[in-house]
């Protein structure tokens, strides 16, 4: 049985982020969480708004770094942070409902700034059971 979850992984001065889940959009959520990790605590960050996000590219790997980068743009630009991630992926087209609340220094004590996912290690695919999802992030 696959159990969801994410890590990080290291390369040189940026940051990589793989989510493991039992589908496609399971390992895609589970990335964005790890995303999150890399700039603080999961914990810290309260669901109080949610944010719709939509992106289409031809293949998956191609529509992994749209979503981590959609993400991205909606916390630079709403000064958010966000833990909860819920995916649906159709036919090359990404719906998703992410939750979170405005950065408070204080409290989220942020260690890094996301700038951008990128193509550098860049995989998605489905292998021994479950489905991985991986690239690596400018920080």
């Amino acid at each position: 049985m696959t159990v969801a979850h994410w890590e990080h992984f290291a390369h040189e001065a940026d940051m990589g982020v793989r989510g493991y889940g039992a589908t496609e959009a399971q390992a895609f959520e589970q990335a964005a969480l790890a995303l999150t990790a890399a700039i603080t605590e999961p914990e810290r960050v309260e669901l109080r708004e949610q944010v719709q996000i939509a992106c289409e590219a031809p293949d998956d790997e191609l529509l992994f770094v749209d979503w981590l980068n959609a993400i991205i743009f909606e916390m630079s630009t709403r000064k958010m942070l966000f833990a909860r991630f819920e995916v649906r992926i159709e036919n090359g087209q990404l719906t998703a409902t992410i939750w979170g609340e405005k950065t408070d220094v204080a409290k989220h004590s942020p260690a890094v700034e996301a700038k951008g996912a990128t193509y550098t290690a860049l995989r998605v695919a489905r292998e021994n059971g479950q489905w991985i999802a991986q690239t690596v992030v400018d920080v």
